[in-house]
């Protein structure tokens, strides 16, 4: 009879938490709001945005398809491989989806295995040996302790919040690796420029060097004065100043660069061509398409969007604090007061305790929690539309020195060759004493400036093309899967 009532009290149990289960998926529900996706807080076109050349977006195009050259190409790798903040990206990632994990697992029992004995006595003479009795108690059980159900969706809503940042996470690697490309494409263009102003300031120092030489021929021939030969002198310091102050600038950019790659620079880097911008393969003409665009090619507003998202769900999980929490504790086992027929017949025992929390006061935590994850989600709305603008402002500056740089790097590059003629016959004029020191050495600052203006200023054209890429969301395309046998 014993057994019987066993065996039925456990199955009754068994029946129980079935039903208790399946009312839990059937009743639950979520308290999170409904999202909408604010509107885009920036104008419907691009400034500077005339007709857009035919092409596809900047988003789709790959990195290796746009900045074609081998040396750079092989800066971008050594980066990606390399770069530490990357690598801290990547590792974000993962310790997000296992947070998310965390999190989602709250939804199911936790089933574990407990083992346990006892041996007291009522007699304090006993532990004495002054005789009286002893009582032993040893049970196996299996069971569930503790899990919520979610009948008003608190976990869910924590569940959806930690998927959300966790997708984020994801979409902010995706940035840090745009933002490294761009960042070492610049830091490689700035090297070339570094090169071509140290060839074009040594070849002004030996310019400048020989106009010393003459300047002091004819001085101590007595055709000019100490002050034109002092003059000489010092454009020709000048020069070798600006020539250490370019050498240092250059070193400084490469270690820049070196901290980008996670690597020192190699030799072929900045060898096997021409070290000149114009060298540099040209980057590809984009089309920038339309501001809402943004919203799904930059992977910084996703990210931005997501965290939105988990911050809508916060306020679900506030809620739900106002509302009941319903948790279960069951088990099926065996017990008995003797070890050795632990697992005889007859020695089932099972437990079944269900219980339920009311909040009824708690000096307006509760509230204060809902105040703060609706103040939060007002925030990250304030954050999401701060990103859109940002990167409004990013295309529309892009946009803006594509249409001006072309022009001013070709009015600087006419003004250089004006001034190089210009150099030439005062050389000539001077070298025949028709003209004065001061004509000559004019004409030499003035070509000097000219030229490193127009390296400058190409630099900053082509530097202003990879921020327009950046800027559209291009740059994160993975590479293709190398496939293994």
């Amino acid at each position: 009879m014993t057994k019987r009532s066993n065996l039925r009290g456990a199955s009754s149990a068994m029946s129980a938490l079935t039903a208790v289960a399946a009312a839990a998926l059937l009743a639950g529900c979520s308290l999170i709001p409904t999202y909408e996706r604010p509107a885009p807080p920036v104008p419907t076109t691009f400034p500077n945005d005339p007709a857009q050349p035919a092409g596809p977006a900047a988003a789709t195009v790959p990195w290796q398809d746009y900045f074609t050259d081998p040396r750079l190409q092989g800066l971008i790798r050594t980066a990606l491989a390399n770069n530490r903040d990357l690598r801290v990206s990547v590792l974000n990632i993962e310790q997000a989806r296992a947070q998310f994990q965390v999190q989602r697992s709250a939804l199911f029992p936790s089933v574990g295995v407990s083992a346990s004995g006892s041996r007291s006595s009522p007699n304090p003479y006993q532990a004495l040996g002054l005789g009286g009795s002893v009582a032993s108690n040893y049970s196996v059980d299996l069971g569930i302790t503790a899990w919520e159900l979610d009948f008003f969706g608190r976990i869910g809503s924590l569940k959806e919040q930690a998927l959300a940042q966790y997708l984020s996470t994801e979409e902010s690697r995706k940035a840090a690796q745009i933002s490294l490309i761009a960042s070492v494409a610049n830091g490689w263009l700035t090297l070339v420029a570094d090169d071509e102003l140290l060839a074009l300031t040594r070849q002004t120092l030996d310019t400048r060097e020989e106009s010393v030489r003459l300047t002091k021929l004819r001085f101590d021939n007595g055709v000019v004065s100490e002050i034109d030969y002092q003059l000489a002198n010092s454009q020709a310091e000048t020069a070798r100043a600006t020539y250490a102050q370019q050498q240092r600038q250059r070193a400084q950019d490469e270690n820049a660069l070196a901290l980008l790659l996670g690597a020192p620079v190699p030799p072929e880097a900045l060898s096997g061509g021409a070290l000149r911008l114009d060298a540099a393969a040209p980057m590809r003409d984009l089309p920038a398409g339309l501001p809402s665009d943004l919203l799904t090619e930059r992977p910084d507003i996703r990210a931005s969007e997501q965290q939105l998202i988990a911050a809508n769900a916060s306020i679900g999980a506030a809620r739900a604090n106002f509302f009941p929490r319903v948790s279960l504790t069951t088990s099926i086992g065996t017990a008995s007061s003797e070890f050795s027929n632990l697992f005889d017949k007859g020695t089932k025992a099972w437990s079944f305790a269900p219980s339920i929390t009311l909040p009824i006061f708690n000096a307006g935590a509760n509230q204060a929690t809902l105040d703060s994850a609706r103040a939060g989600q007002q925030i990250a709305v304030a954050q999401y539309e701060k990103a859109i603008q940002t990167a409004f402002r990013e295309v529309a500056d892009a946009l803006a020195g594509r249409a001006t740089l072309g022009e001013q790097v070709r009015a600087l590059r006419a003004q250089a060759d004006a001034e190089g003629v210009r150099f030439k016959l005062s050389d000539l004029r001077y070298r025949n004493g028709i003209a004065s020191s001061l004509d000559l050495l004019d004409s030499q600052r003035s070509l000097f400036a000219a030229q490193q203006s127009a390296v400058q200023v190409r630099l900053l054209q082509l530097q202003n093309q990879v921020l327009l890429y950046k800027a559209l969301g291009g740059g994160w395309t993975p590479e293709a899967p190398v496939s293994r046998p």
